[in-house]
């Protein structure tokens, strides 16, 4: 039975859930649940703190995880990621004062206040640059203002935060995150079970990329057609009824769908809909 750790809270969670469950994975109903067996597909999921995760899976206790490359890089564990998720995505910068900092170089002799202490002095090593770091658990916004560091490391959305504590970002992201799946490192890549979870969580991703387009056109329109819509292989067309006229399906992707539709429309296509991917196999 494949033994896979899950968030059991936070940003991570509620997103992880909801592809698993796309995926056809039996999930927790109430969030004191710690362990929960899907006997179906013959899966054990576990629900850990997220920080917690990338050392579980390193230890070799439970074959694959959930979590975040933020968390694994800062974990410093023996585990490695296999497939990125798509959600949860955050970007990691340096703030100060203004006029403080202005790139990497001006980080020298520095103190650092993060909460990913694992991640900046990972950074600053390859980097060549010697600073000092101090670990806080949240809130590091204030760390400048208490006099505690001059320079903090943090995620940055939309950088509101910042501004309201008188700091800026400066110099190049430290890196970008996202949820990822990740194994042990050296893990058998090649297990049927692992691939097998993998093949279902790439068929969400892409279900979530694409709708399934639908449209008739002139067959003296159709290389115009295919051209806006060539699938992912090639498209399928099949006569109508009516001579002169055929149907086209093809996967176009979600974000570009609107956009597409009024190229056709333009060209003469008729009837064109577009249809939700709840899953799929490529």
């Amino acid at each position: 039975m494949l033994r896979i750790a899950v968030p059991n809270k936070g940003s991570l969670s509620g997103p992880a859930a909801e592809m698993l469950h796309e995926a056809g994975y039996r999930q927790r109903r109430e969030s004191k649940e710690l362990r929960i067996v899907d006997p179906v597909n013959e899966v054990e999921f576990f629900y850990l703190r997220p920080r917690d995760i990338a050392i579980y899976v390193s230890s070799g206790r439970l074959d694959i995880g959930v979590t975040g490359r933020d968390l694994l890089v800062d974990s410093a564990a023996d585990a490695e990621e296999i497939l990125p998720l798509g959600f949860a995505r955050s970007t990691f910068r340096y703030a100060a004062k203004p006029g403080t900092a202005h790139d990497l170089a001006d980080l020298k002799g520095r103190t650092i206040a993060t909460s990913y202490e694992g991640i900046v002095a990972r950074h600053l090593a390859d980097s060549g640059i010697d600073a000092s770091v101090v670990h806080l658990d949240g809130a590091v916004e204030t760390a400048v203002e208490l006099g505690v560091a001059e320079v903090i490391a943090d995620v940055v959305e939309t950088g509101t935060s910042l501004r309201n504590a008188g700091l800026e970002v400066f110099g190049e992201p430290i890196m970008k995150s996202e949820a990822i799946v990740i194994r042990r490192t050296g893990a058998d890549a090649e297990e049927p079970k692992v691939q097998q979870f993998l093949r279902r969580l790439q068929g969400v991703l892409v279900a979530r990329t694409y709708v399934m387009m639908d449209y008739d056109c002139r067959v003296e329109q159709l290389e115009k057609a295919v051209a806006l819509t060539p699938g992912l292989e090639s498209p399928t067309v099949s006569p109508l009824h009516n001579e002169g006229w055929v149907a086209v399906r093809a996967m176009v992707p979600a974000k570009e769908a609107q956009r597409i539709m009024d190229d056709l429309y333009e060209i003469g296509a008729r009837a064109i809909l577009t249809t939700a991917i709840h899953a799929c196999r490529l």
